[in-house]
């Protein structure tokens, strides 16, 4: 274990102890789901907007798929985390502010091609889910995917939801080699009837 890695895990289980129900995670995802999140997403895919970023495992996945570090809008909520991603990725946009809240802006760049969500959506109210679903499509292009990982068994965002805000969510994988094991999730568009003909 490098220096950097003991320092963020001992970074994050201290914020699961102050937090357990926001932070949710004792340990930073591992690379094999840095991997699977990131794994369909191209460097023609930027702006790219992370929800949750954390100590970066998922940044730094997104600048190995070919992501221009300028193009990264992070987003995070803890204010430990907001400083030390600002410290990692000085060039990246870095925000401190609720995900939830993203409706409530206007676009802070050119509309993005995906969006990376670290967030523990399975601990959160319906209507905060929906305003952090609704915030993200806001701020992406037509055609633009919203990656979700889960440590539960099915899609984290419940079906009448989805419902509701015109998504479909399909699986991308599983890894057992995670702690705890995980699932990746892709949420779309549905695409209206007519173009579907």
């Amino acid at each position: 274990m490098t220096a950097t890695t003991c320092s963020d895990f001992f970074n994050f289980f201290r914020a699961w102890l102050a937090d357990p129900i926001r932070v949710s995670a004792v340990a930073p995802s591992g690379q094999t789901l840095a991997r699977l999140m990131t794994g369909e997403i191209k460097p023609g895919d930027g702006p790219v907007i992370e929800l949750g970023p954390g100590s970066g495992v998922f940044t730094q996945a997104l600048l190995r798929r070919g992501i221009a570090e300028s193009d990264l809008l992070l987003i995070e909520y803890g204010s430990d985390f907001m400083r030390l991603l600002q410290r990692r990725f000085p060039n990246a946009r870095v925000l401190w502010m609720d995900a939830s809240h993203l409706c409530q802006y206007k676009p802070f760049m050119a509309p993005a091609g995906a969006v990376v969500s670290g967030l523990p959506l399975l601990s959160m109210s319906p209507r905060k889910v929906m305003a952090i679903l609704s915030g993200a499509f806001r701020h992406m292009r037509e055609g633009g995917i919203f990656y979700q990982f889960t440590y539960g068994m099915s899609c984290p965002v419940p079906r009448p939801i989805l419902d509701r805000l015109g998504l479909k969510a399909s699986l991308v994988g599983r890894t057992a080699l995670n702690i705890p094991p995980a699932s990746v999730y892709r949420i779309r568009r549905r695409q209206p009837l007519a173009s579907m003909i």
